[in-house]
C-alpha cells in the first residue's frame, strides 16, 4: 500500500471513530492546493537539465501551512500528498498553529554540484514564491535538503518580497535559524520515547535500542539515548550496518562515519546485514529512514517490544495489524517525529518577534510540548478505546475539524 493510501486509510478510521460528518471528512481529505512546476537549469558543463518540482498545501484551518522540501529521486505527487496530509495532523497533534504542506523535487542531490543545487533551488523558489509566505506556507528542510538550501530559498524569496526571515525555517543560525533546530527531530523522538516508556515504569537507561537510519534524526536520537544510559546495540544506514550487543559507543561511531563516510568496519562493533536490523532483538526499534520499511513480509519477524516511528510512514497498515496482534507498542510518526516542526515553530516565532532564544529554552519548550502531546494522545486512547496511532490521529483530525467548523465551514 502506498503512502497516500495508507495515510488516507488512517484518516478515515479516525473520522469514523470521531463520527465526522461526510462533508467535512471530504473537505479535510482534499488538499487546499497542489502545485507542479518545471525547473530547468544549466549544468556546470553548459547543458540544460529539467526537473519537476511539487508543493502540496493540504490545509490551513489552524494557521499557515508548514512542511519540508525534499530532494529525492522518488519524489512524486502521491508521496508529497501523503506527507502534506501527515503534516496537517502532526502540527495539530503537537498543538502548534500550523496546517500541513510538503514539497520536493524529483532529483538525486548527490549527482549535482553545489552550484547546480543552488541554481535548482533558486529556480524552484522563483516558481512558487507567490504561493508561499510567512503567514501562508513556510517551507523547511527535509530529506536531501539542509540549512544551506533554506538560505538560498530565503534569499530568492526576499528578492521578490523584501527581507523575510520567517518564510522558511531550518535556516543557518547566522540568518535567523534557531539554536537546537539541528537536533530537534531526534531530541523530540527521545522525549516521546521517554514519555512512552514512563507509562510502563521504564526509562532509556539499561534498555536496548536498534536504530535504522543514521542520518540527522537517527544519529541525534542515538547520541541522546546513549547519554541517558540506553544501549544502542545496532544501527544501519545506506552504507551498511554495525552491531555490538554491549552497546555501541555512539560518539566514536559518529566520528568513524564522518572520517570514513561509512558505518562499516567500526572498531567498536561488528558489521551486520542491514536487512537484519529491523528484526534484531531489542527493547526499542527506531526506524528513522524511508517509509514502508516495516511491511507484511517482515512484521512477523520483528522482535522489538516498542517501535518509535522517527521516519514518516515507516509501518504499512498490514504490518501495523500484525505488530499490534503481537503486542508490539507503536509510537506513531505523526507524534514521534514532531520535534522538528515544533522547533521550526519556535524559529518562526523568534523571527516574527525579532527576539532569539537560548538553546536551553528551546529544548525545555520542546520537552514541554512533546510531553503534553503524549498525555493528550493517551486521553484520546482512553476516550475512544484505541491504540496510540488512532489516539494521535483522532487528536489531530478532531482539532483540524473543530477549527474548520469554527471558521465557518457551514457558511
Amino acid at each position: 500500500m502506498n503512502a497516500l493510501a495508507a495515510t488516507s486509510r488512517n484518516f478515515k478510521n479516525a473520522a469514523r471513530i470521531l463520527g465526522l460528518d461526510a462533508k467535512i471528512e471530504r473537505s479535510l481529505l482534499i488538499p487546499f492546493r497542489e502545485i507542479k512546476v518545471e525547473c530547468t537549469i544549466p549544468k556546470d558543463d553548459g547543458s540544460l537539465v529539467s526537473y519537476v518540482g511539487f508543493r502540496v498545501q493540504h490545509d490551513n484551518a489552524r494557521g499557515p501551512m508548514k512542511g519540508g522540501i525534499r530532494y529525492h529521486p522518488e519524489v512524486d505527487p502521491d508521496e508529497v500528498n501523503a506527507l502534506a496530509q501527515l503534516m496537517t495532523w502532526k502540527t495539530a497533534v503537537a498543538d502548534i498553529p500550523y496546517g500541513g504542506a510538503k514539497g520536493g523535487i524529483g532529483c538525486t542531490p548527490g549527482d549535482l554540484s553545489l552550484s547546480e543545487l543552488e541554481r535548482l533551488t533558486r529556480v524552484f523558489a522563483q516558481k512558487i514564491h507567490d504561493l508561499i509566505g510567512t503567514h501562508t506556507d513556510v517551507p523547511a528542510p527535509d530529506m536531501g535538503t539542509n540549512a544551506q538550501t533554506m538560505a538560498w530559498m530565503l534569499d530568492e524569496y526576499s528578492k521578490f518580497h523584501g527581507h523575510s526571515p520567517a518564510v522558511v525555517t531550518g535556516k543557518p543560525i547566522d540568518l535567523g535559524g534557531s539554536l537546537g533546530r539541528e537536533a530537534a527531530t531526534g531530541r523530540g523522538v527521545v522525549f516521546g520515547t521517554e514519555a512512552l516508556l514512563a507509562e510502563y515504569g521504564k526509562s532509556c537507561k539499561g534498555l536496548t535500542f536498534v536504530i535504522q537510519g543514521f542520518g540527522n534524526v537517527g544519529s541525534w536520537a542515538a547520541r541522546l539515548i546513549h547519554e541517558r544510559g540506553g544501549k544502542v546495540i545496532a544501527v544501519s544506514d545506506i552504507t551498511g550496518a554495525v552491531k555490538n550487543p554491549n552497546g555501541l559507543d555512539i560518539d566514536e561511531l559518529v566520528k568513524h562515519k564522518e572520517s570514513t563516510g561509512s558505518l562499516l568496519n567500526f572498531n567498536g562493533g561488528d558489521n551486520m546485514d542491514p536487512n537484519e536490523v529491523l528484526i534484531h532483538e531489542c527493547d526499542v526499534l527506531i526506524p528513522s529512514a524511508l517509509g514502508g520499511v516495516l511491511n507484511r513480509e517482515n512484521a512477523s519477524s520483528v522482535r522489538a517490544k516498542f517501535i518509535v516511528e522517527a521516519a514518516n510512514h515507516p509501518t504499512d497498515p498490514e504490518a501495523d495489524e500484525i505488530l499490534s496482534k503481537k503486542g508490539v507498542i507503536i509510537l506513531p510518526d505523526i507524534y514521534a517525529n514532531a520535534g522538528g516542526v515544533t522547533v521550526s515553530y519556535f524559529e518562526w516565532v523568534q523571527n516574527i518577534q525579532g527576539f532569539m532564544w537560548d538553546e536551553e529554552k528551546v529544548n525545555n519548550e520542546l520537552q514541554r510540548y512533546m510531553t503534553q502531546a503524549f498525555h493528550n494522545i493517551k486521553n484520546m486512547c482512553k476516550t475512544y478505546d484505541c491504540n496510540l496511532r488512532m489516539g494521535a490521529f483522532t487528536l489531530g483530525v478532531n482539532r483540524v475539524a473543530r477549527a474548520t467548523n469554527l471558521r465557518g465551514y457551514e457558511a
